[in-house]
């Protein structure tokens, strides 16, 4: 069964719809805190936690709903955004200002691990940022705070004092599966408030991350990373946000290093990426936030001049993020429920946009009976989608600058697909030179501008327009080139025949689920 027929055109429409997932996930049962665990087969359910429940899922949730609000102007549920902001401060409410679960609905708040300190800060960050929220800015500082005093570089964190006021320790961490994750959210919130303790807190675990993990050799080890391959990427992205915000070229080329070598021990070619590399581990079994921290990492190097990354972020939304989102819900059977359970409620509904563990080639990797959506993850697959409308299409004193070429509308600038995979079309609505990046599969020999024949040119990866006429329609022609690539994964390789930057058909192994024809 092919359940995907998704039009990888309309990264809005994969936003809107991964918003309103977000926005049907609080538990009934239990205040309305928000549910993490997600399974649709053998057995379709929603539960609680006990690790990653109000700790996890609201910061996850409230950066990607408020950061669609705010990107592409999605009209999101204010009492959806409350509950998310009631269960991210209540996680707070333990003795430290650090996000805390509880061992069961109900129960009192118990467990930490550094591993929720991303999200915890996410939280606080969407809430400052988008909604000015002086209780939540009250409540980062006193966390920035703490963590200072609590975390050493070269000890980790006082695990005596966090237990001595009676919090549990709920899981042991290398420092990239543990601490490390929260560099990013404090970049962002630095970026939102000036607010120096947070940057000095980030470049100390940023100076950890380099000395010990991301050395200059590029290389990934898995005892020294750790077996969780969210964290490393996520602490990838986090890396490039940093040098991004402090024009650190030393620091963007170390992230490089690692994007080009290491990072291959865990992604293949359309940017899927182990969920986990611990021995036993299903081979085919991915995780959306990887692929989606891989193209917000990209977009920055794309940025900063290395053009040739945002033809893998296209090629990644395309060729996987876009057609992993859970659309076709038909096969999700709602489970009896004669107590009424909020868990057991409009399952398959609830699913709609869900974004989860897929194989490259499926919703179903090969071996397992399995198929679950954990519902924090959706929010981390919409949050980089908003990252790469956000930079599909720039304007600045250079210009316009086309850098993805999916649909897109600015004040300055609109951008189509022409219909049979014919090009783009661009209408200019402001002054300013034209910028449109090629992708390297395209003839140059057969690009062609009708109507400014003579007036453009290319430079570097881009077909360049000095003086594009404003208001009208710029053609910019290139047939989709047909390919081949193989998928190198560890127990298997996949054959995709690729259109451009689309699949058009992989092998699936018998598999169902599946996004794609098969490979004949």
């Amino acid at each position: 069964m092919t359940v995907n027929d998704v039009n990888t055109e309309d990264l809005r429409a994969a936003v809107e719809l991964g918003c309103r997932t977000m926005q049907s996930v609080f538990n009934a049962d239990d205040g309305g805190i928000p549910f993490f665990k997600s399974i649709v087969l053998p057995r379709a359910y929603l539960a609680f936690h006990e690790i990653h429940g109000e700790s996890h899922v609201p910061g996850r949730h409230l950066n990607g709903l408020l950061t669609a609000a705010d990107v592409l102007g999605v009209k999101v549920d204010e009492s959806a955004v409350t509950k998310h902001e009631r269960a991210a401060f209540f996680s707070y409410g333990g003795p430290f200002p650090l996000p805390l679960n509880r061992d069961k609905v109900g129960g009192p708040l118990a467990n930490f691990t550094e591993h929720n300190i991303r999200e915890g800060f996410h939280a606080l960050y969407a809430l400052v940022n988008y909604r000015k929220s002086a209780k939540a800015r009250e409540l980062a500082e006193r966390s920035i705070d703490a963590i200072s005093r609590l975390w050493d570089p070269e000890r980790g964190f006082d695990r005596r004092a966090v237990e001595k006021a009676g919090i549990r320790w709920a899981r042991e961490h290398t420092f990239i599966v543990g601490i490390g994750r929260a560099i990013g959210p404090l970049v962002k919130y630095y970026r939102a408030t000036a607010y120096e303790p947070a940057l000095d807190l980030a470049l100390k675990l940023s100076e950890k991350a380099t000395l010990e993990f991301f050395t200059p050799d590029g290389g990934y080890e898995r005892d020294t990373f750790g077996p969780h391959t969210h964290s490393t990427t996520c602490v990838m992205s986090s890396l490039a946000q940093m040098a991004d915000l402090t024009h650190d070229a030393p620091l963007l080329q170390r992230v490089k290093t690692f994007y080009d070598n290491g990072l291959w021990a865990i992604r293949d070619g359309l940017g899927w990426v182990i969920e986990s590399t611990a021995d036993g581990r299903n081979s085919d079994r991915g995780e959306c936030n990887n692929t989606g921290d891989i193209v917000e990492t990209a977009l920055i190097l794309g940025k900063w001049g290395y053009t040739g990354y945002f033809h893998d972020a296209e090629r990644i939304l395309r060729g996987h993020l876009l057609p992993a989102q859970l659309r076709d819900v038909t096969f999700i059977e709602d489970p009896l429920n004669p107590k009424g359970e909020d868990g057991l409620r409009d399952v398959a509904a609830r699913h709609a946009g869900a974004f989860g563990f897929p194989a490259p080639y499926g919703h179903r990797p090969v071996g397992l009976e399995e198929v679950s959506f954990n519902m924090d993850i959706v929010g981390g697959a919409v949050g980089s989608l908003c990252e790469a409308y956000r930079d599909a299409v720039a304007s600045g004193p250079d210009g316009h600058r086309v850098n993805l070429l999916f649909a897109h509308e600015t004040p300055a600038v609109q951008m189509e697909r022409l219909p049979a995979q014919a090009g783009i079309a661009v209408t200019v609505k402001q002054p300013g030179p034209l910028w449109v990046r090629i992708p390297p599969w395209a003839d140059r020999r057969q690009l062609s501008v009708p109507g400014l024949e003579g007036r453009w040119r290319m430079t570097g990866d881009y077909l360049f327009v000095a003086v594009p006429p404003l208001n009208q329609k710029v053609q910019v022609r290139f047939p989709e080139a047909p390919s081949e690539l193989v998928l190198r994964h560890r127990t298997r390789d996949i054959r995709v025949r690729m259109s451009g930057d689309r699949v058009v058909a992989m092998d699936n192994f018998g598999a169902d689920l599946t996004f794609f024809d098969p490979l004949r």
